[in-house]
């Protein structure tokens, strides 16, 4: 991810959650707030009910292959994906796909 900064703050993480957009699909949910940088913030949430560490682990790698695709049509704004217990079990393509409506809906392409 040459042009995402990655977001560790939870302050950060916190007012994305209260003042961000938010738009959901069956297998992530995504929060979106315009930063005023020149580039992209991403930060990945999964939940314990998600799964073991496997799991969750294989739902943020799934997450950030397929973001990749998308960091480079907008920039200035920050991310949070939160994967849903479904992440895991589907495969690439379908996050992949599930991440572009979330895109759409948002209008950011």
């Amino acid at each position: 991810m040459e042009h995402t900064l990655s977001i560790k703050n939870n302050a950060l993480f916190s007012k994305i959650y209260k003042k961000g957009n938010c738009f959901v699909s069956y297998a992530l949910i995504m929060y979106v707030m315009p930063n005023g940088l020149s580039e992209n913030r991403m930060g990945i949430t999964v939940s314990k009910k998600v799964g073991k560490a496997v799991k969750r682990n294989r739902a943020k790698r799934l997450i950030r292959e397929s973001y990749r695709f998308f960091e480079k049509y907008a920039s200035g704004y920050d991310f949070v994906f939160v994967a849903r217990t479904k992440t895991p079990e589907v495969g690439f393509f379908e996050v992949k796909k599930e991440m572009s409506k979330l895109f759409e809906k948002a209008k950011i392409k």
